[in-house]
Formats: structure tokens, sequence, C-alpha cells
């Protein structure tokens, strides 16, 4: 794909020194194909991991490992390649953004499945979760800017958050608001959903007006002259 990864993320430099200082050590048997393995089935576990949370005391931490290990699989593959030379532009984005896509949808239906989360909330989530994302790769496409965080929120922030709420929902998962007891991850879902609301329109306000000024509509100025017989073809027939 030709287009430019940008990660403003509070996270993003450090996150990408060590990534490099990771690949530079991998073993050579380990190739970007098996992290992008790993990534995809630590999220499947991470969900299942996730809807025992109510009824099996180590779900929480389970869940936790195995969201570091995504974040391993799905982070360090594109950075061995890159630093092992040995890149697949159109593979990588394609095969990367589909298992994100699974494994989000796999995540939010675990949340659903541990009775933890309202589960008309979790797909309104994932709902909005799908929007952004396809925002992301139309802009991709179009601008040739693939934009990986929000008002310096990425993926890794988004794991950290999780992990967190997580092992806080195994504790307690239930938090008074106004005087009532409403699931903590419903609370921290209609946030995200905000959130990534906001992101959308803001993304979309945004590259709509770039692609605008790139590609103004016709004015008089440079509407083709249909008077002319070379512009027969731009021109509209009678």
């Amino acid at each position: 794909m030709d287009h430019v990864r940008e990660n403003r993320s509070l996270l993003a430099a450090a996150e990408r020194r060590l990534l490099v200082a990771l690949a530079r050590r991998t073993p050579t048997f380990i190739n970007s194909d098996h992290l992008t393995a790993l990534a995809f089935l630590s999220t499947l576990g991470a969900a299942a991991a996730f809807a025992f949370i109510p009824t099996i005391n180590w779900a929480a931490p389970a869940y936790v490992a195995l969201l570091f290990l995504n974040w391993i699989g799905d982070s360090l593959d594109g950075t061995l390649a890159r630093v092992r030379n040995h890149q697949r532009p159109r593979y990588g984005y394609y095969v990367d953004h589909v298992i994100d896509v699974a494994g989000t949808a796999a995540l939010v239906a675990g949340m659903a499945a541990s009775g933890l989360m309202t589960p008309a909330l979790a797909f309104a989530l994932l709902a909005v979760y799908l929007m952004v994302a396809s925002e992301t790769f139309l802009a991709a496409h179009a601008e040739g800017i693939f934009r990986m965080s929000f008002a310096g929120f990425g993926p890794t922030e988004l794991r950290i958050v999780l992990a967190i709420g997580a092992i806080k929902v195994a504790a307690d998962p239930v938090v008074h608001l106004a005087g009532r007891s409403v699931l903590m991850l419903d609370v921290g879902g209609t946030v995200a959903i905000v959130g990534l609301l906001a992101a959308f329109f803001v993304a979309a306000i945004r590259n709509t007006i770039s692609l605008y000024r790139a590609e103004p509509s016709p004015t008089k100025k440079n509407a083709p002259d249909c008077s002319r017989l070379e512009a027969v073809t731009l021109c509209p027939h009678s």
C-alpha cells in the first residue's frame, strides 16, 4: 500500500524504539507471519478469557497476559519485516487489518457473553468501531495517510485501558452514579462510543475538506469549453 503510517499516540516514540530493539533480537526462525498468527490467536484467547471473568478467578490475569501477547504479535510483525527488509505492503496491510477487525469483534463478543456489559451496548460499540475503522481505511486509500491514533490515544493505550478494566471488573463490576448501581463496562462503553463518534466525525470532516481543496468542484474558470470539438468528451450530451 502506498501510504504513510501516522502514529501520534502518547507511547508511540518509546514503543517504536522498543519494537526495533525486539525485532533485532528476534530469532531468525520466527517471521512476521508467525507474529501475525500469534496476534490473532491471542485475541481469540483473550475474548474467551474475558467471557469467564465472572466465574473463574484466573480469567482476568489470563486476559491481561493474552493482551500482552497480542501486542507483541500485532505490533512487532510489521517492525520485524521492516528491520529485515522483508516488506510485503499489500499483503501485510490487508491481512493485518482483516485480523484486527475480526479480533475486535471477538473481544466485544467476549465482553457481551461475560454478562459484565449489556450486549446491546457492546454491539453498538462494535458498530461505531467499525465506522472508525472504515473511515481510516478509506482515508489511507484517498489521502495516502493511515492514522493510527486520535487525541494521543492509539492501539497500545487501548490495550492498557482494557487490561486495567478487566482487573477492575473482576474485583467489582459495578460503579455507583447518582445513587444508582451501573455496570462499569456500560459506563466505559458509553464513553468509548462517544469518543469514537467524535473521532469519526472529526476525521470525516477534516479529510473531506482536505480532499475538496485538492479536487475542487468545477467553476467557470476551470470548466471545459464545450464550444470546442476536443472538449466534447468532457461535456454533457445535449
